[in-house]
């Protein structure tokens, strides 16, 4: 028997904090539980099944979305943006699927941000059942649940795709990072545009099919994320430091820092994952000496190796 793909979670403890807000009033008029950032577009639910909390419309917000077939650089990227982000007070939106929607919301809960699922089950089920811990995390007071179908409705393919406009409509930007030409995430982007938001995409190469659909909205006008300082400043907050890139560069020991080698294989390494042979190409260090700076580095928690004889700097 196939295992089933998802967790129905009918825990009396879940169950108790699930609520339904109805977007008018017995009298007609709006209830102002009602997410208001909904109110302006049509097509949105009459009602809301929520865990937890709405997103705070007086603060800003950012849907960051993608593929679910990921590369660990769409990963890395997806969990720094987000983390990023949240640190800088700005709430994180996305659909809790497997890939750039876990991680980024993974992201803003490792800086102990905000974040808030639009799921396409109803809120006592984990779609995917991988993303349960960040289900239950983001349950137990981290953000909020929000779904326009009822509880125990299953994770059916056709709620996904409407389940993006109401992603888009409660942020201000929209983010994609990584997407196939054929994506969800363009749909996504697609609401974002026709409600007015701002549509970004993180650049990738243009031989890898994770990246073309990131391409081809930039293309079309979309802005190109090199950072997240430059989602910050047209969210209008101010730009600081990375405050764990600061603590990471202190805590590089006194030793390595005077170090040639290290110096080489950790200015060679970016959140791309390397094959060996190309590091040592750009770094002319002899492969064993390579490998054990190498290991040190990731012992280290500087460094990763992602496959065997792959590496890729951690954030």
């Amino acid at each position: 028997m196939q295992k089933r793909n998802y967790i129905l979670d009918t825990s009396p403890e879940l169950t108790r904090k699930i609520r339904l807000v109805e977007k008018y009033r017995s009298d007609g008029t709006i209830n102002p539980a009602y997410p208001s950032r909904l109110l302006p577009y049509g097509q949105m639910p009459k009602a809301l099944f929520l865990i937890g909390e709405f997103p705070d419309p007086s603060k800003k917000t950012a849907a960051i979305v993608g593929a679910r077939s990921c590369s660990a650089y769409g990963k890395a990227e997806a969990r720094r943006f987000a983390a990023c982000l949240a640190s800088s007070g700005v709430q994180v939106i996305s659909g809790m699927a497997s890939g750039i929607d876990a991680w980024a919301q993974r992201g803003a809960l490792d800086v102990r941000g905000r974040t808030f699922s639009v799921l396409g089950c109803g809120v006592n089920v984990c779609y995917p059942r991988e993303n349960y811990s960040l289900y239950r995390e983001i349950a137990e007071g981290h953000g909020g649940l929000i779904s326009e179908f009822a509880p125990d409705a299953l994770p059916l393919s056709w709620h996904f795709p409407i389940r993006n406009r109401i992603i888009s409509a409660l942020a201000d930007i929209v983010l994609v990072v990584e997407a196939r030409l054929k994506s969800g995430s363009l749909i996504t982007a697609d609401y974002a545009l026709d409600q007015g938001k701002t549509v970004y995409a993180v650049p990738g190469r243009n031989d890898d099919p994770l990246s073309q659909g990131c391409n081809r909205l930039i293309a079309q006008g979309a802005g190109i994320a090199t950072s997240p300082e430059i989602l910050l400043e047209e969210l209008g907050l101010p730009v600081s430091k990375n405050k764990e890139k600061e603590k990471r560069e202190k805590q590089i020991p006194p030793e390595w820092k005077k170090t040639g080698e290290f110096r080489k294989i950790f200015t060679s390494l970016d959140s791309r994952e390397i094959t060996l042979s190309e590091l040592q190409e750009k770094t002319g260090i002899e492969i064993p000496q390579l490998c054990l700076v190498l290991m040190q580095m990731c012992m280290s928690g500087y460094a990763e190796e992602t496959a065997p004889g792959y590496y890729r700097k951690t954030n």
